[in-house]
């Protein structure tokens, strides 16, 4: 039977040398590039990244690859970003995400195009 892991994580010279600052909350961290933003903040000790809208229970990062809804943050100053499907890149600033956040909306162009019979 088989034991060891299915998954090996990938290894590279150039991640583990190349690094991008970026900050979470106004603290200033240093990750590892390549990285999504959820991986670099777990492994910076991030436990918290949102708080839910009507209990404000604590959430962070569950299934890492953009279904869960869990590891959404503020990103740039930009409101529900899943950060498990973004990379981090240098001066990125990054929030945790506070309660319910407005969807804004935008209205696209309508043409109208007629139909000649």
């Amino acid at each position: 039977m088989r034991t060891d892991p299915l998954f090996q994580p990938v290894k590279s010279e150039a991640r583990a040398t190349r690094t991008v600052r970026l900050s979470f909350n106004g603290q200033p961290l240093t990750v590892p590039a390549g990285l999504s933003v959820a991986a670099a903040l777990l492994m910076s000790g991030v436990q918290r990244f949102r708080a839910t809208p009507v209990s404000e229970a604590p959430r962070a990062p569950y299934c890492m690859m953009g279904v869960c809804f869990e590891c959404l943050v503020d990103i740039d100053g930009v409101p529900n970003r899943q950060s498990c499907l973004i990379e981090v890149a240098e001066g990125m600033r990054i929030r945790s995400q506070e309660g319910a956040r407005d969807l804004i909306y935008q209205p696209a162009t309508v043409q109208v195009v007629e139909v000649q019979p």
